[in-house]
């Protein structure tokens, strides 16, 4: 899929609170579910701090994982921030390893 299919596609993932019939939120106002997502990507960078990499929203509809050299990665689902972090990083992360849940508990 090009870059701009991928941009203007729909990302229907849980994570996303929106609201349409049958589908429950307290996040009825457009201010709401951006605070919600603003809150989401804090905390998936403080998640991703301890291997360096940040993750921004991009124009509200996709992800930018950025390293400490540079490198960028657009993506656009949440659902693909674990499996393209360890691709940026070059190795894969076990998240209940002792050493990086040090790493979490000591930044908090």
């Amino acid at each position: 899929m090009c870059s701009l299919c991928g941009i203007l596609g729909c990302d229907d993932h849980w994570t996303s609170a929106v609201a349409r019939p049958g589908v429950y939120t307290r996040n009825t106002d457009r201010l709401s579910r951006r605070r919600e997502a603003a809150d989401r990507m804090k905390f998936a960078s403080a998640v991703l701090s301890p291997r360096r990499i940040s993750v921004s929203e991009w124009q509200g509809t996709s992800y930018v994982l950025s390293s400490p050299t540079g490198r960028t990665q657009v993506f656009d689902s949440l659902a693909h921030l674990w499996p393209e972090a360890e691709a940026m990083a070059g190795r894969a992360f076990d998240p209940l390893d002792p050493v990086y849940l040090e790493q979490l508990k000591a930044m908090s």
